[in-house]
């Protein structure tokens, strides 16, 4: 992308689908309508960097190829699973100057570590976790930073697996979580408890924001269990083909999908995706763009 300063846009529903099927190889298949309200369009990038230094997948460059892809790519919404707390600060750096005229938001969440109650560790020392990045309107627009540890662990795992939201200027409800890798019915407790139960109640006391969650949940599309069976109805939900997936409430149309290659760094492929936030008059349905799984 030429642009790399302020992509907080406004456009029309068709001038997103134009832009989007001119930089993403995956297009919408659906006809697009537009009204005189412009929707808000944010490209959101969803990142496993497997920087704890103790997995298998660990590199020590996945941060490297993060800073290129971010810069890359501009995305206006980042959120991350697998990394080390002092990892987000150096983020935050490059994702401010990809956005120089906003305000900068980056919130972490360490993993719980049932042995000792604490936070799970880094090899490095450091707190293990999720984070997110996002940039509002100033600095005294209000972030609300939600936040916990899912009710429901694999008891054989002494990591115990976080969420993380953002309320980004009062119009998006932004989430991230990694769910349980080593037992794939616990991830899908876990998903089904966090958009049935926690998303929703967060939505409702922030007046009904539309939400997206994006991370690596563990689950697959087309596999016992199937990741289909705890995307809500009226969702729209995209993957990488693998374990990360982005879901979103009908409220916005996740508009096209493309696989930013992380070359072996990290044993995950980014999921870039565009955003299209509808604004609509209450209890008119939206309109629905065609997403690839």
């Amino acid at each position: 992308m030429a642009a790399r300063s302020y992509r907080f846009l406004r456009r029309t529903l068709a001038v997103c689908c134009l832009l989007a099927a001119a930089a993403l190889p995956a297009t919408p298949t659906a006809a697009v309508h537009t009204d005189d309200a412009d929707p808000t369009i944010l490209r959101m990038l969803q990142m496993n960097l497997c920087n704890s230094g103790r997995a298998g997948c660990y590199t020590g460059r996945a941060m490297g190829k993060a800073i290129e892809v971010i810069r890359a790519e501009a995305p206006d919404l980042v959120t991350l699973n697998e990394i080390c707390a002092d990892d987000l600060p150096v983020l935050h750096g490059v994702f401010e100057a990809v956005h120089p005229e906003r305000t900068v938001v980056a919130v972490f969440q360490a993993a719980g570590d049932r042995p000792s109650g604490d936070d799970t560790r880094c090899r490095n020392g450091q707190r293990f976790g999720i984070g997110l990045l996002t940039h509002v309107r100033t600095t005294d627009t209000p972030h609300t930073v939600y936040r916990g540890i899912h009710p429901t662990q694999d008891l054989a795992d002494p990591e115990e697996r976080a969420w993380l939201c953002v309320d980004v200027d009062g119009a998006l409800l932004a989430c991230t979580t990694h769910l349980s890798a080593t037992g794939d019915r616990v991830a899908l407790t876990q998903c089904d408890h966090l958009l049935d139960t926690i998303l929703p109640t967060i939505s409702r006391a922030a007046a009904d924001q539309p939400v997206v969650l994006g991370g690596d949940l563990n689950l697959l599309a087309g596999h016992d269990p199937d990741v289909r069976s705890c995307t809500p109805p009226g969702h729209q939900r995209i993957g990488d083909g693998r374990l990360q997936h982005i879901m979103a409430t009908g409220d916005i149309n996740l508009c096209c999908r493309r696989l930013v290659p992380m070359h072996g760094v990290t044993d995950h492929a980014a999921l870039l995706t565009t955003l299209v936030i509808e604004r609509r008059s209450p209890g008119r349905p939206a309109e629905r763009l065609t997403a690839p799984s």
